[in-house]
């Protein structure tokens, strides 16, 4: 009785295990009936920007993964993207052969490749700023769809550009004074480019002595006060104390307090340790400006403005007469401090009174002992 039940339980228990290895067999052999990949296609998603970003989207049927080739150097083994997924990739501008492999649960591939070109647009918008210091020149450039920039400053006739990142500056100091043609060409990353050209002139150092001859030299008057003017004209009289070509305009404006001022590019112009008179040749056509007073101020100096003041008037009309501004005594007083300097000074006409657009020219102003 006991060997029949043994028996009976080794049948059952062979019976399960023979169940189990014929259902395992059966999951493995349903492979055989996957398709292969079908129907390959894909979406590029070619960005304007030019930032050479694609997005690559593959689609097809019975796919499990897609095996993508970019067709460029970046990337020579292929990126694998799931079904339904896509991926970006960064091109250079060119022409490229992208492949996509579709791939089955089972292994079985289907692959199908697709032309793409890719072209950067022209920049747009370029916008270039200048600051200038003397030779110095500055350069900033902006753009849209720029990679970034070359600047051509114009001085050799062999210049390579200068590169410009994006929010960059770049500088240049040229050797002398004069005009030149300044060229900046904003770069797309491919063969479209933008370029403006711009004639710059570059100046020299406005100092004393000014005679107002030099091309290349800003004689900067500004002025205040209504009906006030400077200007560089040609000399009304070029003969006696002054024979020089060129010279500068000032009228009177019409109130009392009007008058010019400039600031040379020496911030110690007037430097009271080198001298201690300002001497300017003066010229009036009017005879009914005889007496009146040219008035000078030294401003900005290391002490307070309105300190270093003189006037001076005008002894005669219809020829150059040399004004003489001498600051000695207050030097010797202690008004003035040693070592006092000024970069900028004032010129009033005949001040205190309502002006009636008198007009005087002035030349040749000096800084001597």
């Amino acid at each position: 009785m006991k060997q029949i039940k043994y028996i009976t339980s080794l049948l059952i228990i062979v019976a399960f295990v023979s169940g189990c290895s014929v259902d395992k067999y059966e999951d493995l052999s349903s492979l055989s009936s996957i398709t292969s990949p079908s129907k390959i296609e894909a979406v590029f998603d070619v960005t304007d920007d030019n930032s050479g970003d694609v997005t690559i989207t593959p689609s097809g049927e019975a796919v499990g993964t897609f095996n993508i080739y970019f067709g460029d150097d970046a990337a020579a083994d292929p990126a694998t993207v799931q079904s339904g997924d896509k991926i970006v990739h960064k091109y250079a501008e060119g022409d490229y052969t992208v492949k996509i492999v579709g791939v089955a649960l089972n292994g079985v591939k289907t692959e199908k490749t697709y032309p793409l070109s890719i072209v950067y647009r022209a920049p747009e918008n370029l916008n270039v700023t200048f600051t200038k210091n003397v030779h110095n020149l500055k350069v900033k450039a902006e753009a849209d769809y720029a990679a970034s920039f070359l600047v051509y400053f114009g001085e050799d006739a062999n210049e390579v550009g200068t590169p410009l990142e994006i929010g960059g500056e770049v500088e240049h100091d040229y050797a002398v004074a004069g005009n030149y043609t300044v060229k900046v060409v904003a770069l797309s990353g491919g063969a479209a480019q933008t370029e403006q050209v711009t004639d710059v002139t570059m100046f020299d150092p406005y100092l004393l002595p000014i005679d107002f001859e030099n091309p290349f030299v800003n004689y900067f008057f500004g002025t205040f006060g209504g009906g006030q003017q400077f200007s560089k004209e040609a000399n009304p009289d070029p003969s006696g104390l002054n024979t020089s070509a060129t010279v500068g305009k000032f009228r009177r404006g019409w109130e009392e307090w009007s008058g010019t001022y400039s600031r040379l590019d020496n911030p110690t112009a007037f430097d009271f340790s080198q001298g201690s008179k300002v001497k300017i040749l003066v010229y009036t056509p009017d005879a009914v400006n005889i007496g009146k007073k040219l008035k000078l101020e030294l401003e900005q100096g290391t002490i307070s403005n309105g300190i270093a003041m003189l006037e001076v008037p005008l002894t005669t009309s219809g020829a150059w007469e040399e004004l003489v501004f001498d600051f000695g005594p207050m030097l010797t007083d202690g008004t003035i401090p040693a070592g006092t300097t000024f970069p900028r000074f004032v010129l009033r006409f005949n001040r205190g009174t309502n002006g009636d657009f008198a007009t005087i020219y002035i030349d040749d102003i000096r800084f001597t002992n």
